[in-house]
This record gives structure tokens, C-alpha cells and sequence, in this order.
């Protein structure tokens, strides 16, 4: 059951070209947070909609949620100060199944994908885990989040441009990296998600991947996220589930590419 709270912002920062990172005082939230779920935030009266937003990371009563300005409600919300208050609704959607990752899991993120990542990551060490990520950026300046990884595992950092770490794309590692891992979990671009899966695929490793579609109310009314799935034994015609409740993490394998 989804709660509404009312949550006070403690600080905002720009952390590169238009990503932000938004730490805010939600104690009921984050004690019911788990890895790979989102919340739902009002952006100013004259947004309808509530904006999707992956938590990032969870201390205490403290949530974090890194996002991009993309439009008018991430706008507004790239401008809220320490003080200001939100309405929040969460936490929601299905996240990732953290007893199934083994050992050694690894965590593969694109650009934005990345975030929802490093509390997943944090956890999978607690539960006593070797993990490794691999994150990729279309350039410099698009960075983020790096150290905050590498004090959790082992960090490779891919750049489209070359112009920082690795040239090249989260692929290129995953499949230099593999050998020996337990599971997968990828959040990212849906053709970067496809690429890890058919890799994951090969070797025979489990593969959870975080879809991104656009939602309305965040919960499986309104039917805006849709998202095809394979058919079950015995189904027929076409199948879908909903990112915002079904989600958004599912089994690569379901996912119909």
C-alpha cells in the first residue's frame, strides 16, 4: 500500500549538466524503501501529474533521489530549496529480488539508469556480496555518482566520447567482466538493456533489468506504462504488465525485446 507523506527538503545540488540530487526527510518512506523502487512526486500546482522518480539511496529518515530536468515538473523540482516541502507517494513498484543476486553480482547503468543502482549495490554488500558496476555516460560532464560506487565495490566507468575512463560502451566491459558472475541487474536505456540481457543470456546468468516508460499514476490505473512480456505457458495472444506496479524491475528473460 502506497503512503503519502509530506517531506521536507534538506538540500539540492546540481551534480552535473542538468542532474540533481535531491536529499529530503522522509522517514516513513525510507523505512519501507527497497532496492529498485521509485516514489511519486507532485511538482508544483500547475503539473497534474506526479513525476517517477528512482530512489538513489536511503540513511536514517534521509532519502536521496538523483534526477534530470527533462521538463516543466523536474524543472520545478530542480529549483525546491532546503526547507521547502513535497508530496511524496511511495514507495512503489516492485523492485529488485535481492536474495537471488549470489556472490558476485553486477550492476550495469546508463546515464540516468544509474541512480536507482548504488542502493541496490549498498545492499547486495550488506547482505554480504562481492559487487561489481559497470557505468556508462555519453561524456564528462554526465559523470555522476562514481565515488559513491566505488566505496561500495569494484567501479568501471565508460564514457560514448572517450572523454572519461573507459571508450566505449557498458557492453564492452559486461562482456570482459562476466566470467564468474552471479546475476546481473541493469537500469538504463531500453537498447543498452537489450545488449546486457542477450550478453547475460549467452552466459547463462540471471538478468534483472529496470524499465523506463513514461507513467501517469504511478500505481496501474491509468495503463500509460504498459510494457510487453513473453506469453505463459498455455497464454495466448499478447501479454503486458504495468512498469509502475508489475515493475519496474523484471526478469530479462519475460521482456519482449
Amino acid at each position: 500500500m502506497a503512503t503519502q507523506e509530506i517531506c521536507r527538503v534538506i538540500g539540492n545540488d546540481e551534480v552535473g549538466a542538468g542532474l540533481f540530487a535531491l536529499t529530503m526527510e522522509a522517514p516513513v518512506l525510507c523505512l519501507q524503501a527497497q532496492p529498485g523502487q521509485f516514489v511519486h512526486i507532485t511538482c508544483g500546482e500547475g503539473n497534474l501529474l506526479r513525476r517517477p522518480i528512482s530512489i538513489c539511496n536511503v540513511e536514517g529518515d534521509k532519502m536521496t533521489l538523483v534526477f534530470q530536468v527533462k521538463g516543466a515538473g523536474t524543472k520545478w523540482l530542480a529549483g525546491r530549496r532546503a526547507g521547502d516541502l513535497l508530496d511524496v507517494l511511495g514507495t512503489l513498484g516492485h523492485g529488485f529480488r535481492m536474495q537471488e543476486l549470489g556472490a558476485r553480482p553486477i550492476f550495469v547503468g546508463g546515464g540516468i539508469g544509474v541512480p536507482p543502482l548504488l542502493i541496490t549495490m549498498r545492499a547486495a554488500r550488506e547482505m554480504g556480496a562481492q559487487p561489481a558496476a559497470i557505468l556508462g555516460f555519453r561524456s564528462r560532464p554526465a559523470v555522476i555518482l562514481e565515488d559513491a560506487f566505488r566505496k561500495v565495490g569494484e567501479t568501471y566507468v565508460c564514457t560514448d566520447d572517450g572523454s572519461y575512463g573507459q571508450h566505449g560502451f557498458v557492453t564492452d566491459v559486461l562482456k570482459a567482466q562476466i566470467a564468474g558472475a552471479t546475476a546481473v541487474c541493469a537500469c538504463g536505456p531500453k537498447p543498452m538493456l537489450r545488449a546486457v540481457a542477450q550478453i547475460a543470456e549467452a552466459q547463462g546468468v540471471p538478468c534483472q533489468v529496470s524499465m523506463e516508460e513514461r507513467m501517469g499514476c504511478g500505481i496501474g490505473a491509468c495503463l500509460v506504462c504498459a510494457c510487453e512480456l513473453k506469453l505463459k505457458e498455455g497464454q495466448e495472444g499478447v501479454r503486458y504488465g504495468h512498469v509502475c506496479k508489475d515493475g519496474p524491475v523484471f526478469d530479462s528473460k519475460e521482456v519482449v525485446w
